[in-house]
């Protein structure tokens, strides 16, 4: 997972998870992380409020449990930490809030900014460990296509899958070995193995993972002159001769 660079809070992409995913394809894919996070509770709720928390570097969130919600703050580089660890967005955060009992959580939804990308507000789910939760992970293509090779092209189709599991058993990312793909072949989610207590949540002969085709050439067309605009460039050339014959002599000039 890429650690965010200094400055606001912003949420990784999918792309960005590929990539991080594709420089440990050795590492276990399970996450497995656990990140302490400890916050603040939020007496003053509204959108001014928001604004000026987020000035002072801290996010708005509410924290869904077994009870009733709590609205928090976290400070910005904390939120950092803990969504760039190994676990990712997956990770188990274990909540405090202000030296209270610890909450063991996972992130639920965040939003961004519209133009800065950057997170504004979270929302944390409690979770228990002893149960499944559903969660979202990134696949990433592994190996070089034989098709590849053969002058086809390859294309990733599907970037994220839906999987349940355990806590702390949601895979960091999932991948796949597309090194026996020749041009022509579509590689399904049933090719997939994923590790014990992982189930797929997608449909496993409709969601296709990556195909392997031709490349598309670009042929550009020919001019193409309509029936009219033919005809009367043709009447404009035999209109020319007649004119030229028939041409009257200059001024002071006598016919031969």
């Amino acid at each position: 997972m890429e650690r965010l660079k200094e400055g606001p809070l912003k949420a990784p992409s999918a792309r960005a998870q590929n990539r991080a995913a594709s420089a440990e394809l050795h590492c276990p894919t399970v996450a497995g992380e656990r990140v302490e996070l400890v916050v603040q509770n939020r007496a003053t709720l509204g959108s001014a409020e928001a604004r000026r928390l987020r000035r002072r570097g801290l996010i708005p969130g509410v924290l869904y449990g077994r009870e009733e919600p709590v609205a928090i703050t976290i400070p910005e580089r904390e939120l950092r930490a803990a969504l760039t660890t190994r676990g990712g967005l997956n990770a188990v955060l274990d909540v405090v809030v202000e030296g209270g009992k610890t909450h063991s959580s996972v992130l639920k939804e965040f939003q961004t900014h519209k133009v800065r990308g950057h997170i504004t507000h979270v929302d944390l789910q409690e979770v228990r460990l002893d149960q499944p939760i559903h969660a979202t992970v990134p696949l990433t293509l592994h190996g070089e296509a034989a098709g590849v090779n053969e002058g086809g092209v390859l294309s990733q189709v599907t970037n994220e899958l839906n999987v349940e599991a355990l806590p702390m058993e949601v895979p960091e990312h999932l991948e796949i070995d597309v090194s026996a793909m020749h041009i022509g072949d579509t590689l399904r989610l049933s090719a997939l193995t994923v590790p014990e207590g992982v189930k797929l949540l997608d449909d496993l002969e409709e969601t296709v993972l990556a195909t392997l085709t031709q490349p598309t050439r670009v042929e550009e067309p020919e001019p193409e002159v309509e029936e009219g605009e033919e005809g009367e460039a043709e009447g404009e050339a035999e209109g020319e001769a007649p004119e030229a014959e028939g041409e009257a002599p200059a001024e002071g000039e006598s016919e031969e």
